[in-house]
């Protein structure tokens, strides 16, 4: 078991995965636990914590340096990318908590925040086209950088009370459970591929054309919607990842698990 200050979890040599792909995985594990904000430890390092060869770490590393996860330069000794934000699939996320904890700061300016109606929003929420909504749009900035637009809606009857808080420094689940008493448990996402119109690449700072994720989310808590959300990600900051293993289920996304309209 991995130690709680974020320390090596043990290799598993019954495992069927390699060994240099639990390694990576480890280290993946750690820094978005906050690992290494010191510096990133030199191989002889990682041989000694992790109980396995140079080679076993060499590979590890690779795997790493090709994501773009760590850097390395010749002459130097590898280092941590904090420019681009990784974040799990299938596990339910605060942006504010990804970015804070790979230790980059992060601030959001507020585009608007008000209460209004949205027929095709309420759809997703299950209810009435006419539906009074509190709506918080974003910018998400990391370092000062443009990361992500997040717009969010959701029911006024349950979440009024946000249009007084100030956004700036502060993530939307948070607010919305100290507020309101709503707690998001779970829901269901859909990422994709896009490239964003004019005005969303000028806020993000992409060149015309650039390439973008495209993040929509449905969150719900007690069984209820209670928060439809669309967000556009910088496609050169930002990286989703999954872990996987031959003991569980593959993971996969079911044509119910889908927002309306995109089954297949």
């Amino acid at each position: 078991m991995a130690a709680e200050d974020g320390g090596p979890a043990p290799v598993d040599r019954r495992s069927p995965l390699p060994l240099w792909a639990q390694v990576a995985a480890d280290l993946r594990r750690r820094l978005t636990a906050g690992a290494f904000s010191q510096g990133f430890p030199p191989e002889h390092d990682l041989v000694a914590q992790y109980g396995v060869s140079r080679h076993t770490v060499r590979e590890a590393l690779r795997e790493l340096r090709t994501t773009g996860v760590v850097v390395a330069e010749r002459g130097r000794r590898s280092f941590v990318d904090r420019s681009r934000i990784e974040q799990p699939l299938g596990a339910l996320y605060s942006l504010f908590r990804a970015v804070e904890a790979q230790g980059v700061q992060q601030r959001s300016e507020v585009l608007r925040l008000r209460r209004t109606t949205n027929a095709r929003v309420a759809r997703h929420l299950r209810l009435a086209p006419g539906a009074d909504l509190v709506e918080l749009r974003r910018r998400r900035l990391v370092d000062g950088e443009p990361l992500a637009l997040d717009t969010a809606w959701l029911p006024a009857d349950l979440a009024a009370p946000l249009v007084n808080v100030d956004f700036t420094h502060t993530a939307l689940y948070d607010e919305l459970a100290r507020r309101c008493g709503v707690r998001v448990e779970g829901g269901r996402e859909q990422i994709t591929p896009v490239v964003p119109d004019a005005r969303s690449a000028r806020l993000l700072g992409l060149q015309p054309g650039a390439a973008a994720f495209s993040v929509q989310r449905l969150g719900c808590a007690g069984g209820r919607p209670v928060e439809w959300r669309e967000t556009t990600v910088r496609g050169d900051r930002f990286a989703f990842v999954a872990e996987w293993s031959a003991r569980r289920p593959e993971l996969g996304l079911s044509a119910e698990q889908l927002p309306e309209g995109r089954a297949r």
